[in-house]
């Protein structure tokens, strides 16, 4: 799988701590990190498609992942 497109996300630079926050607090931290991130939409997608459980991906938390994955399904089923 080619990763290689993480290089150019806002969070390269970032420390990697930043994405996996404890509280709310972070998660809004890391989310402003990927405010107009080049790769975002791309980081959201490898997320879902993984099903990642933990931390921040494409600028949305564990729950609104979660949301993502079960509207489409609902949406699939339909």
């Amino acid at each position: 799988m080619d990763t290689n497109w993480m290089a150019r996300g806002n969070c390269a630079t970032q420390h990697p701590d930043t994405f996996f926050p404890s509280d709310g607090v972070g998660v809004e931290a890391a989310k402003r990190v990927c405010e107009g991130c080049p790769v975002q939409e791309r980081c959201l997608e490898y997320a879902l498609r993984n099903r990642i459980d933990h931390g921040v991906w494409g600028g949305c938390s564990e729950r609104q992942r979660r949301r993502i994955l079960r509207a489409r399904r609902l949406e699939a089923a339909a």
